[in-house]
């Protein structure tokens, strides 16, 4: 579809106004809006050689207390050293996503369920901020390194729901009741946990940016599947910004995830009927919700594990691996810029692109099938071609065909991503701050 004049124009509006009240950009953190990607070990020289993108992530997961966490998948607890020391090596910021408590034992129950009950253990929890040390203790040991630690995704949208009035302090939590030192005096709730990180962060890696996650349904409606109105948006924003503020905790930036799957992977394997599918008027309401909590709260945002699907791409045939999505092409195809300039002037500093389950599209050969160019499904005409290593990116036609020829076009996404971040980069990244461009037609392809 195409969007209408009318809503380009309360786009452009809305960034104008949001740019002339956002909060301060955190020190340390780049000028520029940048772009980054889930990364595994050893991979970032690969991933820094597409484009210069600034940031990568992994996962720090496995439980706390089961013997199968982080720290053991290398000795002395160094895998965090050696992502740090890997990232540093191609000039780039490691950004680590702690997933520990829900893994973590005994949990049990629903999702929210075994956050809490884990939260409430206070076995559990001594094993939890002893790992959360020894993360810090390996981060601190780069003192000069901008590190990131991205605390939690989802738990805090699950404590919200459980708080009354949106007030982690009405939300139990074991903290003092460890033992730990450094935790003592700190009140025994969702709020005290929150200050609890950031106070082992202070203690022991200053260096270490910490990121807050705000979950969009933490407030009981999901504005990435319902269409509340403008003013309800400007009130859940509020509310969720109201339930950060509670934690009395100062978290430097706040991560937040609009969707962790294709959405063709959620309407063909989930059968959720095609729901997750974003138009125009989505969008509009995303940026508009971040903003207003963004500005309420006085915290930047980076949106984190965006899906790598596209529609352009013959390899985007909707099977395993290979399921499409719009996201991408949205926010770096559009040669406007209007919704990637709509969210940095809603508060978004940085976009992180990841799959959040085995079967999503990837940025890489996960799929082992090297260059795939199935008939296509729909609009997905574009052919994948692979290039010699070094070649930059480039569109033709060959035979008659439009071709898409990259050194990385064996990519279950067709190599699309890829690109769209190496024009990204090759017209320029946004500046912080600066005023928005005026936006032309923009084409959200379903």
């Amino acid at each position: 579809m195409r969007t209408s004049l009318l809503f380009v124009a309360c786009i452009a509006l809305m960034s104008n106004t949001a740019a002339a009240q956002l909060p301060p950009v955190p020190g340390g953190w780049p000028s520029q809006f940048e772009i980054g990607a889930a990364d595994s070990p050893g991979g970032a020289a690969a991933l820094r050689a597409t484009a210069p993108m600034l940031f990568r992530y992994q996962y720090l997961a496995g439980g706390a207390n089961t013997g199968k966490g982080w720290s053991t998948w290398n000795t002395n607890g160094d895998f965090a050293k050696f992502y740090i020391q890997d990232s540093i090596a191609s000039g780039m910021i490691p950004v680590f996503t702690y997933y520990m408590l829900l893994q973590s034992s005994p949990a049990g129950g629903s999702e929210s369920a075994a956050d809490f009950g884990n939260l409430n253990n206070t076995a559990t929890m001594t094993a939890y901020y002893n790992d959360l040390t020894l993360f810090f203790r390996k981060a601190g040991a780069f003192p000069s390194q901008r590190i990131v630690l991205h605390v939690e995704p989802d738990f805090w949208g699950y404590m919200e729901q459980r708080s009354a009035g949106d007030n982690a302090a009405t939300v139990s939590a074991k903290v003092s009741e460890t033992g730990i030192a450094a935790l003592q005096g700190l009140p025994s709730t969702a709020a005290g946990f929150a200050r609890a990180v950031v106070k082992l962060r202070d203690t022991y890696a200053p260096n270490v940016m910490l990121a807050y996650h705000l979950s969009v349904w933490g407030t009981n409606v999901d504005i990435g599947i319902s269409n509340p109105t403008d003013a309800q948006i400007d009130a859940l924003g509020i509310r969720a910004a109201n339930f950060y503020a509670s934690l009395g905790a100062n978290f430097d930036i706040v991560f937040t995830d609009i969707a962790d799957r294709d959405a063709a992977f959620k309407q063909f394997i989930y059968g959720d009927g095609g729901i997750t599918w974003w138009d125009a008027g989505d969008f509009q309401r995303s940026a508009r919700f971040l903003g207003k909590f963004s500005r309420t709260s006085g915290k930047r945002l980076v949106m984190w594990q965006l899906p790598l699907g596209n529609t352009r791409m013959r390899a985007q045939n909707n099977t395993w691996g290979h399921y499409q999505d719009n996201r991408v092409e949205v926010l770096l195809g559009d040669s406007a810029r209007t919704y990637i300039t709509a969210y940095r002037d809603a508060g978004v500093v940085a976009l992180l692109f990841g799959g959040g389950a085995d079967g999503v599209t990837c940025a890489c050969d996960a799929s082992g099938d090297g260059v795939t160019n199935p008939a296509p499904i729909g609009a997905n005409t574009i052919a994948s071609q692979l290039a010699a290593p070094g070649t930059p990116p480039s569109q033709t036609t060959i035979g008659g065909v439009p071709t898409l020829v990259t050194p990385y076009a064996a990519d279950d996404d067709g190599g699309y991503f890829r690109w769209a971040v190496f024009r990204y980069y090759q017209i320029g990244a946004l500046t912080l701050g600066t005023k928005p461009r005026a936006p032309t037609n923009l084409r959200i392809i379903r």
